[in-house]
């Protein structure tokens, strides 16, 4: 019997099917767990040991490796995780990810799931005519986990059968007895097969099948198990191509970590069989040098015990290979752009409704910190180094008599008004096209409001900056007086919000922006008070009175406006954005 083109594209079909029904079952999965698995993921990374947990917890509840390192890279590229927490969560879904294997093992090899898949497709498949959408995803995994075993079992049947092809055996034999250069060819072809693949749990089903019809002995398949830990961490660094220098560092560690993994099981690699020989025999089954049947047990036993020593070995030396990708992969400052094109906001982050928020916060920060603050400063005649200082303010009001050059239009038109009209087309898409919980889509639009607060702020000021320009020009001192503590007035408030967003214990001075949103409110009767004096002593003139009054009302709406945009931006202690990255 030959094995001829027809039954290479029967195994290739069987192969798809295997793949369509992992890809099914592993979606329905992400989306029943998505959200709960991405909060997780964001919170549960304090320490190693706990990213190494989540890690481990994610993928095994979504049954995809990949999935896992991905939403880690989009977390990096986002700035939700360090590259020290990625490292441990990807650690930990190398771990995960053997629980594939064993689902294969015991269910693919000792247990015929043929029998009870077609059911199984068609007990799910009721499920999604059911209106509510958790239903239709329990639905889609039934069926995907059906059509994985229905895939699997063709795979096994589309093999060819050595007995039967007995030419076959004397072509590999060619390769399995060179001793190490066998293992090392073994260890390119399972790398590969799955970044051709591109998933090792196909790569593994395709291993244990073939040492299943009696290919390749125990140590070759042990061989391309290491090469498929290689292949699989291609996945990452191709989707880490179009991110930023954080996302590549987190793939490339995912490399480094498997590759260094994979060079000391080489190094050990006939001792460690033997060791994975000797506790499959003490677990109950027969050596896999022994009996062919036993090798596929040995195989996912081999594949967990390599990833659980590996991860247990490397977990001191997280901190190293971080330095090590750090200096592989510098620091790379985003290219400067022209002033009115946003920092952040690109398509990628919108895959997730974490790193979208995320994204969002970071460049309603950015906006805030490099456009809103120099405008409103420069209105108010005050450079902002000097409202950054420790000077007390009355000097730094007394030193900035000099006026500046502000064309608070034109500096709206480049530096904010694309920005802001980028912000809010990228919120809405955000809530149209994510999956949003309630509380994220609150979140939304609170950057949205807090968006349009600033850019109400930028209209405030532009007639305030009229009036400054006009009465610090004038020779009545006591107008100068009077618009001198208004500018004070605004350059506290800038001053308090840029401890509160820049200082790690800033709960004081978010008490004191409080008072001062108090203060703004009560001034109100006393500015007036104050006003009607200098009338009534023909201290001011009745045009001076006009515009201070309008002009002290604009201050105290001001004043309000920055406080409530403070509080959406940096008043908010989600774990999600507290890991110091951070751009306030």
């Amino acid at each position: 019997m030959e094995y001829g083109f027809y039954d290479i594209l029967q195994l290739i079909g069987a192969l798809g099917l295997f793949l369509f029904g992992m890809k099914v079952m592993s979606d329905a999965l992400l989306k029943l767990a998505g959200n709960k698995m991405r909060s997780i993921l964001a919170k549960m990374t304090s320490n190693r040991f706990l990213g190494i947990f989540t890690g481990f917890l994610i993928t095994s509840i979504i049954q995809s490796s990949s999935a896992t390192t991905l939403m880690v890279v989009s977390f990096s590229n986002a700035g939700l995780l360090t590259l020290v927490e990625s490292i441990s969560v990807i650690m930990g879904a190398n771990i995960g990810t053997t629980i594939t294997a064993w689902l294969i093992t015991i269910l693919g090899f000792k247990v015929s799931m043929s029998a009870i898949a077609l059911p199984l497709i068609g007990f799910g498949f009721a499920f999604t005519f059911l209106k509510k959408e958790q239903y239709h995803n329990w639905g889609n995994f039934i069926i995907g986990f059906a059509l994985l075993f229905i895939g699997l079992q063709f795979l096994k049947e589309a093999m060819p059968d050595l007995k039967n092809n007995p030419e076959m055996l004397s072509f590999l034999s060619q390769y399995t007895d060179l001793g190490y250069l066998s293992i090392l060819l073994f260890l390119f072809i399972g790398t590969v097969l799955t970044v051709v693949i591109q998933s090792s749990s196909a790569t593994m089903a395709l291993t244990l099948i073939m040492t299943a019809q009696g290919w390749i002995p125990f140590e070759l398949a042990a061989a391309m198990v290491l090469g498929e830990n290689v292949g699989t961490t291609i996945t990452a660094n191709l989707a880490a191509i179009i991110a930023n220098y954080q996302a590549k560092r987190t793939a490339r560690a995912h490399l480094v970590f498997n590759l260094i993994g994979v060079l000391w099981v080489l190094i050990l690699f006939y001792p460690f069989l033997r060791f994975i020989s000797w506790f499959t025999t003490y677990l109950g089954s027969d050596s896999p040098y022994a009996n062919a049947a036993a090798i596929p047990v040995a195989i996912s036993l081999f594949h967990t015990m390599f990833n659980i020593f590996n991860t247990f070995l490397l977990v001191w030396f997280i901190h190293p290979i971080a330095k090590l990708v750090e200096r592989y992969i510098p620091v790379k400052l985003l290219p400067e752009k022209e002033i009115d094109e946003p920092k952040f906001l690109n398509k990628v982050e919108l895959k997730y409704p974490e790193t979208a928020i995320a994204t969002l916060v970071k460049e309603s920060k950015y906006l805030y910190k490099n456009a809103i603050f120099e405008i409103v400063s420069h209105a108010l005649n005050i450079h902002r180094e000097d409202i950054k200082s420790d000077l007390k303010l009355k000097k730094v009001i007394k030193k900035s008599n000099i006026l500046f050059e502000t064309d608070i239009r034109e500096l709206y038109a480049t530096k904010v008004k694309h920005i802001y009209g980028e912000i809010i087309s990228y919120a809405t898409k955000a809530q149209s096209a994510l999956d949003l919980n309630e509380d994220q889509n609150n979140q939304i639009t609170e950057i949205k409001i807090a968006n349009r607060k600033m850019v109400e702020i930028i209209r405030d000021v532009k007639e305030l900056s009229r009036n400054i320009t006009l009465y610090l020009n004038s020779d009545n001192k006591y107008i100068q007086k009077e618009y001198d503590k208004l500018r004070k007035k605004v350059a506290k408030v800038l001053r308090v919000i840029h401890l509160f967003r820049t200082e790690k214990d800033n709960l004081k001075y978010h008490q004191t922006l409080l008072k001062l949103g108090e203060e703004a409110k009560e001034s109100f009767h006393k500015g007036n008070l104050d006003m009607d004096k200098l009338i009534r002593e023909d201290l001011i003139t009745v045009d001076m009175a006009s515009s201070l009054v309008n002009d002290s009302d604009n201050v105290n709406d001001m004043i309000k406006k920055f406080i409530e945009i403070a509080e959406l931006l940096y008043g908010k202690k989600d774990p999600l954005f507290n890991n110091g990255n951070d751009p306030s």
